[in-house]
């Protein structure tokens, strides 16, 4: 595996590990193996990370595992980042699997700013929680479960399933203005050192009013107080909200890239290989 300097390796760890939360982990020769059964139909959920595949014949073997699985039981997503071996990653665009950019930011000291005046409160009551699944189910609305295809009010609703399946320890904040559920955030310690804040969201109409910065600092306060140090988060390199995290202090560490690969892919890919071979 690549060396990189140690606190972008426990920024990327950490950020890693919180998609592992609630899920089984399972350490192979060249890679580490994350299912959760209960949502194999929930993209992004199976995973294949920490790969150190490096030689064909390695690369051959795993992809022959990865694809065995994906036949057997739905999508796979490999979680590729700057220690992952360029030979496997090229492998990756050989094979023709889509992938999707993430910004990984870390923040090593206190947030710049201060929050303002808003109802924050822990997610704990059954009422807390359905308040959250609207929220959340609104704002899964379109997320895409596959390339050009988003998530329908089915998928949305099993996408905020197995969020809620990684708590605890994830712990969610709701905020409210005017008595009316407004957002939600997440927190998490972590690993080595390192908390992650994940899954920021705020109803449209009520946004530019303070209530994501409020979010901000209060998970990011949960985080520490926990344990976290730095904090870590990832974001959409293509969107606005990379220059707000900024502002309060996150700086840039690392690119993550993930490639999913799907069931119907690959006999496709597989028929194409073989056809290219015989010509």
């Amino acid at each position: 595996m690549i060396t990189i300097p140690t606190p972008t390796a426990r920024a990327l760890d950490a950020c890693e590990a919180w998609t592992a939360l609630g899920g089984l982990v399972r350490d192979g020769a060249s890679a580490r193996f994350v299912d959760h059964p209960a949502f194999a139909d929930v993209p992004g959920t199976q995973r294949v990370s920490h790969i150190i595949a490096s030689s064909p014949d390695e690369i051959d073997a795993l992809l022959s595992d990865v694809w065995r699985a994906a036949a057997e039981g739905g999508s796979r997503t490999f979680a590729v980042d700057g220690r992952t071996p360029p030979p496997f990653e090229a492998r990756l665009l050989l094979e023709g699997l889509d992938h999707r950019d993430s910004l990984v930011m870390l923040l090593d000291g206190p947030l710049v700013g201060a929050p303002a005046r808003c109802d924050v409160r822990l997610v704990e009551s059954e009422r807390d929680w359905q308040a959250w699944q609207a929220l959340s189910d609104a704002d899964n609305r379109g997320y895409p479960v596959r390339p050009g295809v988003g998530a329908d009010a089915a998928q949305a609703t099993r996408l905020s399933a197995s969020r809620r399946a990684k708590c605890p320890p994830l712990r969610y904040f709701i905020a409210r203005s005017e008595g009316r559920p407004a957002g939600f955030f997440s927190s998490w310690q972590g690993v080595g050192g390192v908390g992650v804040v994940e899954n920021l969201s705020v109803r449209e109409a009520m946004r530019r009013g303070g209530i994501a910065t409020a979010l901000m600092h209060a998970c990011v306060a949960d985080a520490r107080r926990h344990g976290a140090s730095a904090v870590a988060l990832t974001c959409n390199p293509h969107d606005w909200p990379k220059t707000w995290y900024a502002r309060l202090g996150f700086r840039p560490v690392a690119v993550k890239r993930t490639y999913r690969l799907e069931p119907s892919m690959q006999e496709s890919q597989r028929s194409g290989r073989a056809a290219g071979s015989a010509q």
